[in-house]
């Protein structure tokens, strides 16, 4: 029986700590099939003006903007495992053989263009349309890895079926949308294209730097991966449409939520914008959402029928304190802390994989992932995006699987030095971007126009190193991988194409 007391309870002490911060804030609503059940919020959705946030405050849902898509999809009758390049015309061949329902389940390897651009050096905060994102992803050489090999986290296949319904059912999908699932549930929901784009009422992102919060900003077109804007309340009623089954929903929740596995057979806990979890015994379904001032999280109980929904806007993590409410509504009990784990910096004894671990936290590759206890010993990730569990080993390295590959992940020395291989000048010939390594450590990464951005490298084993880019919130940490080709190949958790060459017309092997 879930226990609505004491889960409003915590909720309201969770809300009255951002009130009393007298920052940006957020709502929390639980609910039930039924609908929502109480609502919760505090702290300012405009610290400017200060104006409260508000259960009914707009905020960006931001990626929990996936299951829309793939819900739409559904309901629009898109075959999603039709080969991407079967629904699109011009793709690049190895894009294009991506089936599509792998590309919404993160297992397609499909480049994140967020991610691309960066490596190219466009700042964050950059504003380019789709055409623009649309024409650096049909120049791109190839996937990531083999699809159905790995789990990794991409928003470039929910960008595609965004393209995917235009070209199949000849309308945008704003009106698909909106046709199929917000008119028939009577849902206020935002689709604007990019942050210039006016949205009635929304509270303004900020993130802290360490002294104040500051403004977050986006410039890139936000598209169905991430673009929905709406009230805390507005998502807890359609969340709770989802678990009833009401009106076009009927059964949808269950084909969002189906089981999804890889080449080899093995389960993915990555659905169709969902991801699966567990809380002590209860199954538990829900997504994330991060653009930069906005952090938000939907959790699900389908067994029970109940859920919570926190948006709020401030960088700060939302899956905890989701996770803490729905523990208190279902009555069961929070994962135990990760216990005997080495921290540090770890890297596969070949190939771009690397990880740095604190006593309850990962990075892989960038992506940032809370760590608890496994059942049986060892580590596993709280899944916000990406499932992984770990197990120390006697030699001191970590044996892990993470999004469904297994990986070895050995010390990295401290004293581990720049392979001289690495330094001179770098030029990536489809884009023209250049980078510059030297001897010391340091680098001068492509940004803004040829401006470039000073970051200095940490060394890896095996003609590798990490740099090191801050993106407001965010910190973007590539890896740098000398190959057999002679080639620079540039990689992080979400984009690994790009290779550069040697720029023998100004190369200098000792730049100063």
């Amino acid at each position: 029986m879930p226990d609505w007391t004491r889960a409003t309870a915590l909720a309201a002490a969770l809300t009255g700590a951002w009130a009393e911060a007298r920052g940006p804030g957020g709502a929390i609503v639980l609910f039930d099939a039924s609908g929502p059940q109480a609502s919760l919020a505090g702290g300012f959705a405009s610290i400017e003006h200060a104006l409260p946030f508000t259960p009914e405050t707009t905020n960006r849902y931001a990626s929990i903007s996936k299951h829309f898509m793939a819900a739409t999809l559904l309901l629009e009758g898109i075959p999603l495992e039709a080969p991407l390049g079967t629904l699109l015309p011009e793709l690049p061949a190895a894009i294009g053989a991506v089936p599509l329902v792998r590309a919404l389940d993160m297992t397609g390897a499909l480049p994140d263009m967020m991610e691309v651009l960066w490596h190219q050096g466009a700042p964050y905060t950059a504003s380019l349309s789709a055409t623009d994102v649309e024409s650096v992803l049909r120049r791109l050489p190839g996937v990531n890895a083999e699809p159905g090999t790995e789990m990794a986290y991409s928003n470039t296949g929910w960008r595609l079926a965004q393209s995917v319904v235009q070209a199949q059912r000849g309308v945008p999908y704003a009106e698909a949308l909106a046709r199929r699932l917000l008119r028939p549930l009577d849902l206020r929901i935002h689709f604007p294209a990019d942050e210039a784009e006016p949205v009635p009422g929304l509270a303004t992102g900020y993130w802290h730097d360490g002294a104040a919060w500051r403004r977050g900003r986006y410039g890139m077109h936000f598209s169905a991966s991430g673009g929905l804007a709406g009230s805390a309340l507005t998502l807890a009623r359609w969340a709770a449409a989802l678990l009833a089954g009401r009106g076009p929903l009927e059964g949808v929740l269950e084909q969002l939520a189906a089981p999804r596995s890889f080449a080899d057979g093995s389960p993915s806990a990555y659905s169709l914008g969902l991801v699966h979890s567990m809380l002590g015994t209860m199954p538990v379904v829900g997504h994330g959402g991060s653009l930069p001032g906005y952090r938000n999280h939907m959790l699900m109980a389908p067994e029970l029928g109940v859920g919570v929904v926190v948006l709020t806007n401030r960088e700060e993590d939302a899956l905890w304190p989701a996770l803490r409410v729905l523990a208190e509504l279902v009555g069961q009990p929070l994962p135990a802390p990760a216990q005997g784990l080495p921290t540090g910096l770890f890297a596969t004894s070949e190939g771009p994989f690397w990880a740095e671990l604190t006593a309850d936290a990962m990075s892989f590759m960038g992506g940032f992932e809370r760590l608890v206890a496994a059942q049986g010993g060892g580590a596993r990730t709280l899944p916000a995006y990406l499932d992984a569990s770990l197990q120390p080993a006697a030699d001191g390295s970590l044996h892990a699987r993470i999004g469904g590959a297994a990986r070895i992940l050995h010390p990295v020395p401290p004293a581990q030095t720049l392979d001289p291989g690495l330094v001179g000048r770098w030029r990536e010939p489809l884009f023209g971007a250049v980078l510059t390594i030297r001897a010391d450590g340091t680098a001068t990464w492509p940004w803004a126009g040829g401006l470039g951005a000073e970051t200095r490298l940490t060394a890896l084993p095996g003609g590798r190193a990490l740099a090191d880019l801050p993106h407001g919130p965010w910190r973007h940490r590539p890896c740098l991988i000398l190959t057999e080709a002679g080639t620079l190949r540039v990689a992080s958790h979400r984009a690994r194409v790009l290779q550069f060459e040697r720029d023998d017309e100004k190369q200098d092997r000792n730049p100063t």
